[in-house]
């Protein structure tokens, strides 16, 4: 299924790596594109808040829990407000994302990310200087169009650690049925000899209607993606051959996916899997996704 003339773009936030360490690298030409926090602006001086009604803090050691009390107390509250996110939930400004943000903070620390980590974290989910623009119109997109959550992926059908992130984005697709909505972006890189002919496959498969099948046939099968593979995954999922191949050759083809990779290089993106949600950088480890997801629903 592919994206409705109304999908045009989709604010994000500069995006680093899907977990730590954990995605294939770049091509040679693309730089970092750091998102640092430097010359944010700093909270009002107030009372000092201890503790929150709203947040549950009993799994955390008194080490960690005063680790806590000191980011709540110094990260800004998520609504641009210039007080700490503490101070917002504490008076009731009426801050909805202050809450979820505070319990954000309880997650990080319980997950047993360092404090310099979590301010980094916490900067790239919450921080409005970072917000960018992506153009996603064409691209395919799974789940309701009115979603509440917007998760587009840049992505390399050869790349290991976008096979693996593969079953868990299925798994959030099917656990918030209704209120998420994943976009595809392609990003082959060109350290992969066959993730640009998975591309071109997939967008010839989907000129048929058969762009997710095509893409979970792909992942589901990383170890085989040589042209007589491409050609037998078209078989299976009874596409035109004639066509097919014309597609997967035209230059048309080819522009559609260089296209994805300099939105993506636009955006920042230095690897792959790369995950934008809501506007928002995802830079947690995988498994934390679905949590990431939840949370942003709860705002």
């Amino acid at each position: 299924m592919t994206t409705p003339t109304h999908l045009r773009v989709v604010p994000v936030i500069l995006l680093g790596l899907i977990s730590l360490g954990a995605s294939c690298s770049g091509d040679e030409d693309e730089g970092p594109n750091g998102s640092g926090s430097e010359g944010s602006e700093q909270p009002d001086e107030g009372p000092r808040i201890e503790s929150l009604e709203e947040v549950d803090t009993s799994d955390l050691s008194r080490a960690e829990r005063r680790i806590w009390v000191d980011l709540i107390n110094d990260q800004l509250s998520p609504c641009g407000e210039p007080i700490s996110v503490g101070r917002s939930v504490a008076e009731g400004r009426g801050c909805r994302a202050s809450v979820p943000a505070a319990r954000y903070l309880v997650r990080l620390i319980a997950d047993g990310y360092e404090r310099q980590e979590i301010e980094e974290h916490y900067s790239v989910r919450y921080d409005e200087d970072n917000v960018v623009e992506i153009e996603v119109d064409g691209a395919p997109s799974r789940g309701s169009q009115m979603a509440q959550v917007t998760i587009v992926e840049f992505s390399d059908f050869e790349c290991p650690y976008c096979g693996r992130a593969h079953p868990i984005v299925q798994q959030v697709l099917r656990e918030f049925e209704g209120r998420v909505r994943v976009v595809f972006m392609h990003y082959p890189l060109s350290s992969h000899p066959h993730a640009m002919p998975a591309a071109r496959a997939a967008v010839a498969a989907g000129n048929q209607d058969r762009f997710w099948e095509m893409h979970d046939l792909l992942f589901e099968h990383q170890q085989q993606l040589e042209q007589e593979h491409l050609e037998t995954y078209a078989e299976q999922l009874g596409l035109d051959m004639e066509r097919f191949r014309a597609d997967m050759e035209s230059s048309e083809t080819q522009d559609r996916v260089e296209a994805n990779k300099e939105t993506g290089r636009r955006a920042g993106v230095e690897g792959t899997p790369s995950f934008f949600v809501n506007g928002r950088r995802f830079s947690e480890a995988p498994s934390a996704l679905t949590q990431y997801v939840r949370e942003a629903l709860d705002q």
